[in-house]
């Protein structure tokens, strides 16, 4: 079935685009395009074609679900159906609205006119997942918008409205009001009436007074931004091969850088994100048209740091908030917080005071849980511990409305235990959100035992809502993202007692790629919070390894970034940590009674010790079921933790370097004198996958 319209509207041939969601590039639509020029060449009768999409959608680019396929790259691929289109003796007009990205740009830019809505997106996003435009964008951009305008566009991947390039030879017309498709009829009649000279892009010169001066600022900018990511430097090279070669060598070039970054590891690990990110709301058993809890106030317990970010992504998606507190003063505090988030977001032109006012019009301010009697959902946001959560469920139970979705923002409690406080389990669910949580875009959605299946699926559509991304997790000790956090942490906390100081383990994570090393993150979260679940844990495990360090310094009340002291010392108003020597006092008085003598530690050992320890419990999540998918956990470390995405999450790191290689280094750590007994046993999965050969994802 084509996904290619022909129609015809008197001499004009109209090739109306049909792939939804975003008429994505794949192989029948390209041939559908290729047919209808073919038809429209053949028949006399028509003058000219028009190419147009729908409203939301002149096109997204490639099709993702032929990434990977031999579909992708069959003829007719996208350069040979851009070059049928440039080579058609009958003018082709491009109708522009809705989203034109990627491909989709680059075939508009194929056409010998276009005119657009200049409300529609455009963008050559390909730099994010670690490619350039590969169908002729690098050389076709700048000889229509200029090489500055070009570089940036395609360098930063933005995306931008087709107005901002009203006056440049990218569009030859827009159109404000009206029939989009009326308007480039009436536009392809007119140039094919007047016998208007067919405009080739190709055709086309560069122009810039001193590229080369350009270039090489442009080169020192860019090399500066983009670090790990060889994709913008390249991005660089064929932009400057349109100024300085033919339009068919710049194009060669073109192909060329793109096949190099197509080999490269980073491109790997975005590609493996962009899917990633997408499978996440595919969950086995919970079919994508369950039907879903209308969900038009929320209940938010707790007006602390994290309750207040909870209830700022409901307000920014324009859903009231009830907004509970057992005090007066701190029921003041929170609304004063969120005012003053909203107040920063127009001091930095992001929104209007009236925007931020009505936002901030929308949260009820409440001390009694008898308000929370018409909300949809409520989430609370208290202090960790079991009792006190018993407490407030129990209350909701009593006077929440039938069919309200009870959820918990617990990091690492029990949550079965949690629903079992009411009577209705099937209704209570896990939002973990991560702190700042009006910032950080990851969401563990924790499935109990007795969740309903519509409770999952109205949490997940209302996650895309807030603009969230969504990981499933099964209910265990710290779900996914905390349980092997705690695993990391270890590691790092030991090596600080084998010979490491902070500083170069936390420089040494921080060169691999993490936004921050394993002690400056317990600095902010707050040292107290993981003493907490180390004591649980020491009760629970009379045996388990003590962390002398980390333990010694909880008890001297350095809590971290709160306290001023941690692991590091801060001044006051400033996060940045500055080295104490305090701390290196106890590090070695801790030594000392613990009679172990210091020894020299790599920053290579750090790294891998850290990372696998993440992949081997990442393993055992995947076996326990815990969690869907390894993408799944590479997602919660990528949006949540801060691992680099050049390196594509710890799952797919490992299978980058090999599963069999990442046992043999776990081997190794098991023959350190002080490592926990027990501690790098290999998950039975990571060992059957290392042993057949096989990769996680």
């Amino acid at each position: 079935m084509s996904k290619a319209h022909y129609e015809l509207h008197g001499r004009v041939a109209v090739i109306r685009l049909d792939n939804p969601p975003v008429n994505g590039l794949g192989h029948a639509l390209r041939q559908g395009i290729v047919d209808g020029i073919r038809q429209a060449e053949e028949n006399d009768a028509v003058s000219a074609v028009v190419i147009t999409g729908s409203d939301s959608a002149f096109s997204g680019g490639a099709d993702i679900t032929e990434f990977g396929t031999p579909k992708m790259i069959a003829e007719p691929n996208l350069p040979t159906v851009i070059n049928f289109i440039e080579s058609s003796t009958k003018p082709v007009v491009a109708a522009v609205a809705g989203t034109c990205m990627g491909g989709g740009l680059e075939l508009a830019m194929g056409c010998h006119f276009r005119i657009a809505d200049p409300k529609a997106k455009i963008a050559l996003p390909e730099v994010k997942l670690g490619l350039l435009p590969g169908a002729g964008g690098t050389q076709r951009l700048p000889r229509v918008v200029g090489i500055e305008a070009a570089l940036n566009l395609i360098v930063s991947g933005q995306t931008v409205p087709a107005g901002m390039f009203m006056g440049s030879q990218l569009f030859d017309e827009f159109v404000q009001d009206g029939d989009l498709q009326f308007a480039a009829i009436a536009f392809a009649e007119k140039v094919a009436k007047e016998g208007k000279p067919l405009k080739r892009i190709r055709d086309m010169k560069v122009e810039h007074a001193k590229p080369e001066a350009f270039f090489m600022f442009a080169r020192n900018m860019v090399g500066a931004i983009a670090k790990n990511y060889p994709a913008p430097l390249k991005c660089l090279e064929a932009v400057k091969a349109s100024t300085e070669k033919s339009f068919d060598e710049g194009i060669r070039v073109e192909r060329q850088l793109f096949a190099e970054l197509m080999q490269t590891p980073e491109s790997a690990a975005l590609r493996h994100a962009f899917f990633a990110d997408r499978a996440t709301s595919k969950i086995a058993d919970v079919p994508a048209d369950t039907p879903t809890r209308d969900i038009n106030k929320v209940g938010v317990i707790g007006a602390g740091t994290m309750g207040t970010g909870i209830s700022i992504n409901f307000l920014n998606a324009d859903i009231p908030v009830v907004l509970l507190e057992m005090k007066q003063e701190a029921l003041d505090r929170g609304l004063d917080n969120i005012r003053k988030a909203y107040e920063g977001r127009v001091k930095k032109g992001k929104m209007t005071e009236d925007e931020a006012r009505k936002r901030v019009e929308l949260v009820q301010p409440s001390l009694s849980y008898g308000d929370f009697a018409d909300v949809d959902l409520v989430i609370e946001a208290v202090f960790e511990d079991m009792g006190v959560k018993e407490q407030v469920f129990s209350k909701l139970d009593d006077v929440c409305k039938p069919g309200a979705i009870l959820a918990s923002n617990t990091s690492t409690l029990d949550l079965n235990h949690i629903a079992a406080v009411t009577k209705r389990p099937e209704d209570v669910i896990g939002l973990h959100f991560f702190s700042p949580a009006n910032v950080m875009r990851l969401l563990e959605v924790v499935r109990g035992e007795k969740t309903a299946k519509d409770v999952l699926a109205t949490a997940m559509k209302l996650a895309k809502k807030i603009k969230k991304t969504a990981v499933v997790s099964g209910v265990c000790d710290g779900f996914i993202g905390n349980r092997m956090i705690g695993r990391y942490q270890t590691q790092a906390l030991l090596m600080l007692e084998e010979g490491a100081s902070p500083q170069q383990i936390d420089k040494a994570i921080e060169k691999f790629g993490f936004v921050m090393g394993p002690l400056r993150m317990a600095d902010l979260a707050g040292g107290d919070i993981g003493w907490a679940i180390r004591k649980r844990h020491y009760e629970e495990k009379p045996d388990m390894k003590r962390l002398v360090i980390a333990d010694r310094l909880c008890e001297m009340g350095r809590y971290g970034q709160k306290t001023g002291a941690g692991f590091y010392r801060y001044e006051p108003g400033r996060r940045d940590p500055l080295h104490d020597p305090e701390v290196g006092k106890v590090i070695e008085e801790c030594r000392k009674e613990a009679g172990i003598t210091p020894r020299k530690i790599s920053d290579k050992e750090i790294v891998e010790r850290c990372v696998y320890a993440l992949v081997n419990e990442g393993a055992r999540i995947l076996e326990e079921g815990i969690a869907q998918r390894a993408s799944d956990i590479d997602m919660v470390y990528l949006t949540g933790y801060g691992f680099p995405v050049f390196r594509g999450g710890p799952m797919f790191y490992a299978d980058q370097v090999g599963l069999l290689n990442v046992m043999r280094a776990m081997e190794q750590f098991a023959n350190n004198p002080m490592a926990d007994p027990g501690f790098w046993e290999p998950a039975p999965l990571l060992a059957k996958l290392a042993a057949e050969g096989k990769t996680f994802n």
